[in-house]
């Protein structure tokens, strides 16, 4: 090994020392998009070398066993049980996706090879071969066990005991038999503590498109897309020749790759090369705004920084008469307990989504429960399923899903708030709920991509028709 020798072995050769090693050595072209790459690859060798895998605990025959019970008779699908949750422990894991010639052999390589000592269990697969095995064991259980037994768990327990981390080359799904269970699948082995990392060559929202019943699909995606950090391999660069970000522009848990992504989100936003980041402060009615760092048209804080100070409709106005973009770190989840920040911080998406501006946040809790706590949107789920306001999804759904749902649809949005005690009246039910439809319409490719002045979008001529545009617009807003 070039220049390595035992170090490869110590503790501290992760992803990036093998990619710098690679590049001196002349095996591979130095490329910033793909060092971007390995820094996540890094990210998450780090959150490893500190990992203890939970002990794997099968679960018993029994429990898998059918129930049978008076209503039973009526159904036609088998009763599944209730797996356990995913811990808040297990590390988030990574789904890189590209065409081919980005590079998804070589950085699954350098991942996989430098996995830290401490991770004793691990295993590489091609996808299908992966899920050719499962049906093959799920096919044992139920000839053991009979046709009804809850398989997926007890499969997943059996590859969990062999594999702390899971590496899939080329994730795909184009059978209906690998949709149905795959979304149980993947959360009974993040269950027990398994972290997955995989590649493949389209996004989790373009897996298994136009296959037969799809719908019962999509949770499978929501989860990839909630539960792993999803990488675009394809570089993109802007009019300056700076890659863009491959990630989206909002990232929870607030673990070691958030600090990677906000700084990489703000490099790219702002201008380092003529407008070194730097302290700013703006002033409204005779008093001061601060913003912790800033750099071109780009505003950097915490949320505390921003949120929790006593500030207001006019201070976020003045801001979005300065920057065009906003990286806000840090975010919590609030719940009823904090309802004076929630109120707070919707003012501050309705001033950053009317002045047309991005915002890339680092979440604790993923968005559809930024405002509302797990168990308070359970609950409120719950409420209007059984008055009939939500409609009631299928078996594989959970709350996160129902919810994803519903930031996409204003009314059902509604609905949902009616069966919750965190509003005072319809007004703030409406506001929040349009907040939540704003964020999602900002994470949205087309929204981010706006004037960004991407070469594949038109470069500099881009950029510049987009600033009149928005230009005119603030003008007439603002």
């Amino acid at each position: 090994m070039h220049g390595g020798g035992s170090q490869r072995h110590c503790r501290s050769w992760g992803p990036v020392a093998e990619y710098n090693d690679r590049v001196e050595s002349g095996r591979l072209k130095e490329d910033e998009h793909q060092r971007g790459i390995v820094q996540n690859l890094e990210d998450l060798h780090e959150m490893l070398s500190k990992y203890s895998p939970p002990e794997v605990v099968q679960p018993t025959v029994e429990s898998l066993k059918p129930k049978k019970s008076f209503f039973s008779i009526f159904s036609s699908s088998s009763p599944q049980i209730k797996l356990p949750p995913i811990s808040s422990l297990l590390p988030k894991g990574l789904y890189m996706y590209g065409d081919v010639g980005s590079g998804k052999t070589m950085l699954m390589d350098l991942f996989y090879d430098t996995l830290p000592p401490n991770i004793k269990a691990k295993t590489r697969i091609h996808f299908l071969n992966f899920m050719q095995g499962v049906h093959k064991e799920v096919h044992k259980v139920h000839m053991k066990y009979g046709n009804e037994f809850d398989a997926i768990p007890f499969v997943a327990a059996d590859i969990a005991s062999k594999s702390s981390v899971l590496c899939f080359d080329e994730f795909q799904c184009t059978d209906v038999a690998d949709a149905m269970i795959l979304r149980r699948l993947i959360e009974s082995l993040m269950s027990h503590g398994v972290v997955l990392v995989t590649t493949s060559n389209r996004h989790p929202d373009d897996l298994y498109k136009n296959g037969i019943q799809r719908e019962s699909f999509i949770p499978a995606i929501n989860l990839l897309k909630s539960r792993l950090q999803v990488l675009n391999l394809d570089s993109e660069t802007d009019y300056r020749r700076i890659p863009r970000p491959p990630s989206g522009v909002y990232h929870h848990p607030l673990n070691a790759a958030a600090k990677t992504h906000a700084e990489r989100w703000f490099r790219f936003l702002g201008d380092l090369e003529n407008d070194p980041p730097h302290h700013a402060v703006h002033q409204v009615w005779g008093r001061d705004i601060e913003v912790a760092k800033a750099s071109g048209k780009a505003a950097m804080f915490t949320f505390d920084q921003i949120i929790r100070r006593a500030t207001g409709a006019a201070d976020y106005l003045e801001l979005m008469r300065h920057y065009e973009a906003f990286i806000v770190t840090d975010v919590p989840g609030m719940d009823t307990r904090s309802r004076d920040l929630a109120r707070r911080f919707i003012t501050f998406i309705d001033a950053v989504y009317e002045s047309r501006a991005k915002l890339v946040l680092t979440t604790a809790v993923p968005l559809s429960e930024l405002f509302l706590s797990h168990n308070e949107l359970d609950d409120a789920m719950k409420g209007g399923q059984s008055d009939g306001s939500i409609p009631k999804g299928d078996d594989n759904e959970d709350v996160s899903d129902v919810m994803r749902h519903l930031m996409d649809d204003l009314g059902m949005n509604m609905s949902m708030l009616k069966n919750s005690s965190l509003f005072s009246g319809d007004e703030e039910r409406f506001a929040f709920a349009r907040a939540l439809s704003r964020l999602s319409e900002m994470g949205g490719r087309e929204w981010v991509e706006r004037g960004m002045g991407l070469e594949n979008k038109g470069g500099l001529k881009e950029k510049e028709g987009w600033d009149r545009v928005r230009s005119r617009w603030r003008e007439d807003t603002l």
